[in-house]
């Protein structure tokens, strides 16, 4: 059986289109559980000592070390933090990065109106979205 590079082989994943993302994807979903277990030894903990802690049984803990925390409420996260002496953090963030949009000496005034609108219908849209 032939051995293959990991690294090489997944740079080469990396060029298909919509591996990177899915990729991505996953590495956010998994850092959880490593901060986690990272925290968790940290504390000299077994899986089933920092359930006992946080009012839960051993294999949820062993789903949640997993990865696989598709159910995961925010109650749980909680006690575990808590457990952990810690205190969970979500952020939102988006999807994409914006470009700054930039105005060059070299733009013809129309093309310079267009931008300025587009500008002003982001600030308004953002004006518009506080509160939620």
């Amino acid at each position: 059986m032939k051995a293959i590079d990991f690294d090489r082989y997944l740079e080469q994943q990396m060029k298909r289109p919509g591996f990177r993302e899915a990729y991505d994807e996953l590495e956010e979903e998994y850092e959880l559980a490593k901060q986690i277990i990272r925290f968790r030894l940290g504390q000299n903990l077994t899986q089933a000592q920092l359930a006992k802690l946080a009012g839960t049984s051993q294999p949820a803990i062993a789903r949640l070390e997993s990865g696989n925390h598709r159910n995961l409420t925010l109650g749980f996260l909680a006690r575990v933090a808590r457990a952990l002496e810690m205190r969970p953090e979500m952020k939102f963030r988006p999807l994409r990065q914006r470009r700054p949009l930039r105005i060059t000496s070299s733009a013809s005034n129309s093309t310079r109106r267009a931008r300025k609108q587009v500008t002003a219908k982001r600030y308004v849209s953002r004006k518009g979205q506080e509160g939620f």
